[in-house]
């Protein structure tokens, strides 16, 4: 798929992480640390795109979406850990899971369902409450004892402060699968808004909670 000038890729290398989803117009932090993605990292950055593929894993095999990240900065610490940032690309289906060339996993992917992702505009949610949301997440945050940078918060726009608490808040495998596959930004919000609600009146108090 054309990306600008240049064409995304028919296949990119794997990262199956769980809890783990990038939105898209936002950076995910990771630490690599396993010899096979280091290798991978390696490889991506040699590549021209220096794509990776962030899929979770979902029962004994893989999310059917992921999201497509370019390493946008990476470091090296003393420990031979390397720290890098994502920076969202588009999120595509996954058509075959190809092993045996690499140490990890490649996926030949299908970037067209998600050609939105691509565009430079910021999708508009008129009828977003956004004091009401807030309130809800105030409440969220407390009960849940996390902690925010709440004029971080305040300032971002919509679409990235929506996409980030996707990403950030300790939700289920499934829970945020859904939100990275909702087709639409006010679909997303209203299903976040829908977890925290839920949260709130106790519909997790039985259930693990991935952090």
């Amino acid at each position: 798929m054309p990306r600008g000038n240049r064409t995304l890729p028919d296949t990119v290398p794997l990262f199956p992480l769980p809890g783990a989803i990038l939105l898209p117009r936002t950076r995910l932090p990771l630490h690599i640390f396993e010899p096979r993605y280091l290798q991978m990292l390696d490889d991506a950055l040699r590549s021209g795109e220096r794509l990776i593929g962030m899929i979770q894993p979902i029962g004994e095999g893989l999310a059917s979406i992921g999201t497509a990240g370019r390493i946008s900065m990476f470091s090296e610490n003393d420990d031979g850990r390397m720290m890098i940032s994502l920076r969202a690309i588009s999120r595509f289906r996954l058509v075959e899971v190809i092993e045996g060339f690499t140490p990890y996993l490649r996926g030949r992917v299908d970037w067209a369902p998600y050609r939105a992702d691509l565009r430079a505009a910021v999708p508009d949610d008129p009828d977003f409450d956004r004091p009401g949301f807030m309130e809800r997440l105030g409440r969220y945050m407390t009960a849940q004892d996390l902690s925010t940078d709440w004029n971080a918060a305040e300032e971002a726009g919509d679409e990235l402060l929506i996409n980030s608490l996707s990403m950030l808040l300790p939700l289920g495998v499934e829970e945020k699968q859904a939100l990275l596959e909702a087709e639409t930004l006010p679909e997303r919000r209203q299903m976040l808004d829908g977890l925290m609600e839920y949260a709130l009146h106790g519909g997790d108090d039985d259930e693990e909670v991935l952090h």
